[in-house]
């Protein structure tokens, strides 16, 4: 159990990695469309590239989505529309109205029109109580077929406009009344059949909604068929009218039988490979190529997290409609991972992220040149992100990239721009604005992840800081020290095309740990007293040795980003105090140079490497008397080659030829620090 748990132990790192692995595989075929995909590739008015094509199966000719809404539209424009008839209704009003007619028009000035009258309004009543009157505000056309039940029988068929609202009386009574010279009576007659009438006719909403149901559900979503091994369309033979209709058929008909419950687990099987193979890839570059972002298993992670994170959104916007797909800025990934990584490290991700997307988009070989030539364009043309004017212009190119290959491939497929959508060159200008929340989004990840981009670098650099305006007043000539260090790290590092913002911030804080004993380093010892004279050279050796250390407690306190806190670590490597050594060996030989050494690590890379160089060619420059410029060519071949010679630059990735580059500068700058001339000949 011991032996299991050491190994566990010594490998946890490989196997967080494994996890990590297999739970962003999964991740990313979970969110992949459930559907096959056909193995041919078609356009409509393009000719058919493959071999001639027979129908493997037997399968139905769909209707398009035009003509499935036509017929459906068709059903409900004649679809019947139910009222249910009270009957009793009629008797019992033509009753009322005998009663009530005969005291209201009692009066002997009714005489002579008295039956006449009398007969209209009986006729009016049986003509309004025909087929009904009903009271509900419905917005039923007037041509609209209606069929009548009394108690589920069906009584009556006829159309909507022969019914009569209650609203809608007054017309017909007076219509009537005028047709027959009665318009004397039209006031009394229209009040009395208004204070007997009753509705008889109910709109049978749930009778009327179950018969449409039943007729939509009984549209045919086919029109014919195809047989097994029948020519559906032969090599060269041009894309359009039926055989489009046909292929698209035989696209869906595919797509649902692959995707059936018995191929589920193969297809998921190989998807599952792919997107593996993918990653795996991705893994391998990272091992081979960043080996010290390999190590790192939350900057893994980090790069994970994107890919799940695009491969999530573009999902989401396919599943609500496909025609939004190039609103999704693809391209922020690219900028993420060159503001916290490296161009390489950028552009492939991106290239593999597209690939993975290449699943879920339709179009997806027009979907992923696109990506793929805006994040070419991302990684060439964004440079120092932290300067936004630079952002906004590459935002532009951008954008302008992808409106110019979309518009190449539409006149491609189509032939013409008469029927170009610009409404899709308003997505991309949305992409380009989507582009924009890179700035955040690099904040909330180096909170979340601890990472530091250029953007932090630069605010690291303020000289107006706290702990550099505390080293400054702590330790004055330390902090001008640390300032030429800078200017000579940040030309080195633009020779050999490092990191320069990352090694001006670090040379700035690489001696912040002598703020706690300012005195014992000579240049801040302004009063001429030397404070080492009243110590051992083992107790000096231990004083300069520590503000390693305690630059590296300082910056832990004050948050600094571990890339930063490398420098401090780094900068002497596992050199040695050698006056100290040397003035100790004089009176103990047996003294051990490990107690005069600096604990390390070495310089790991170029910036940290270069660090260490400029920072012991700075500090001995001082020591200089009539500098000449072979004095100080020989000076800063001497300090650069003792450092190779004891390997100092071993871990560091950085070769003979740029060292020999950084030598130039470091000659070049101390010339000009000195103010050196041309030595002419006399």
């Amino acid at each position: 159990m011991k032996d299991f748990i050491n190994t566990f132990y010594k490998n946890h790192a490989l196997i967080y990695k494994v996890i990590l692995f297999i739970t962003t595989t999964f991740l990313i075929v979970y969110l992949f469309p459930k559907g096959g995909r056909f193995k041919y590739d078609f356009e409509k008015g393009k000719p058919w590239q493959s071999e001639n094509l027979y129908a493997p199966f037997n399968f139905a000719i769909q209707k398009t989505a035009d003509e499935i809404e036509i017929e459906k539209q068709g059903i409900e424009d004649n679809a019947i529309t139910y009222f249910s008839l009270d009957s009793e209704i009629k008797s019992k009003v033509k009753s009322k109205y005998n009663k009530q007619f005969n005291s209201a028009f009692s009066d002997s000035i009714y005489k002579k029109d008295f039956k006449t009258l009398k007969d209209k309004g009986a006729s009016v009543i049986n003509d309004l109580y025909r087929y009904g009157i009903f009271e509900e505000n419905t917005s039923i056309p007037k041509n609209k077929n209606v069929t009548i039940l009394d108690d589920r029988v069906e009584r009556y068929k006829t159309q909507f406009s022969s019914l009569y609202k209650v609203g809608n009386l007054k017309p017909k009574i007076k219509k009537e009344l005028t047709d027959s010279n009665l318009e004397t009576y039209i006031t009394p007659l229209t009040a009395l059949i208004f204070d007997i009438i009753e509705t008889n006719l109910e709109y049978n909403s749930s009778l009327t909604e179950q018969d449409l149901a039943e007729a939509l559900s009984n549209v045919s979503y086919t029109r014919g068929s195809i047989e097994k091994e029948t020519l559906i369309i032969s090599k060269g033979e041009v894309v359009e009218g039926d055989t489009y209709l046909i292929l698209k058929s035989l696209e869906s008909e595919f797509e649902s039988q692959v995707w059936s419950e018995s191929n589920y687990n193969w297809i998921v099987f190989a998807y599952t490979l792919l997107v593996a193979l993918a990653l795996l890839m991705l893994l391998l570059f990272l091992r081979k190529y960043r080996i010290e972002v390999f190590n790192n298993n939350t900057k893994v992670t980090f790069i994970f997290f994107n890919i799940i994170l695009m491969v999530l959104l573009t999902t989401l916007v396919v599943n609500y409609n496909s025609k939004y797909i190039y609103i999704v800025p693809i391209a922020i990934l690219p900028l993420v991972l060159k503001a916290f990584f490296d161009a390489r490290l950028g552009l492939f991700t991106h290239v593999i992220t597209v690939l993975l997307l290449g699943f879920i988009v339709p179009n997806s070989y027009e979907y992923m040149f696109l990506q793929v030539i805006a994040g070419i364009v991302t990684i060439l043309t964004v440079s120092e992100l932290y300067k936004r004017a630079n952002l906004f212009i590459s935002v532009g190119q951008i954008t302008s990239v992808y409106i110019v290959a979309y518009f190449a491939f539409f006149v491609i497929h189509e032939g013409s721009i008469e029927t170009l959508k610009w409404e899709t060159f308003g997505l991309f200008v949305l992409c380009g604005l989507a582009t924009l929340f890179v700035q955040p989004l690099i904040y909330i990840y180096e909170k979340i992840f601890g990472l530091v981009s250029d953007v932090s670098l630069l605010e690291l650099s303020d000289t107006n800081s706290k702990l550099l305006k505390q080293l400054a007043n702590d330790a004055p000539g330390t902090f001008h020290h640390s300032l030429n260090v800078a200017n000579l790290a940040e030309a080195c590092a633009n020779e050999i095309r490092a990191n320069a913002m990352l090694v001006r911030v670090g040379a700035l804080y690489h001696d912040i740990g002598k703020m706690k004993n300012p005195t014992y380093f000579t240049e801040n010892q302004s009063s001429g007293i030397n404070s080492h004279d009243e110590l051992s050279s083992v107790e000096s050796a231990k004083i300069i040795i520590d503000h390693v250390i305690d630059g590296i407690e300082i910056a832990k306190k004050n948050n600094l980003p571990d890339r930063v806190i490398d420098f401090i670590r780094t900068h002497h490597g596992t050199s040695s105090v050698y006056y100290f050594y040397m003035k100790e060996k004089a009176l103990n030989d047996a003294v051990d140079i490990k107690d005069f050494s600096y604990p390390g690590p070495k310089p790991f890379s170029k910036e940290t490497a270069i660090l260490m160089m400029c920072d012991s060619v700075e500090a001995a420059s001082k020591s200089l008397k009539e500098p000449t410029s072979s004095k100080i060519d020989k000076f800063v071949e001497n300090i650069l080659n003792k450092q190779m010679d004891n390997g100092q630059f071993l871990n560091a990735n950085i070769t003979f030829k740029e060292i020999q580059s950084i030598k130039k500068v470091l000659k070049y700058k101390l010339a000009n620090i000195y103010h050196l001339r041309i030595e002419y000949p006399e």
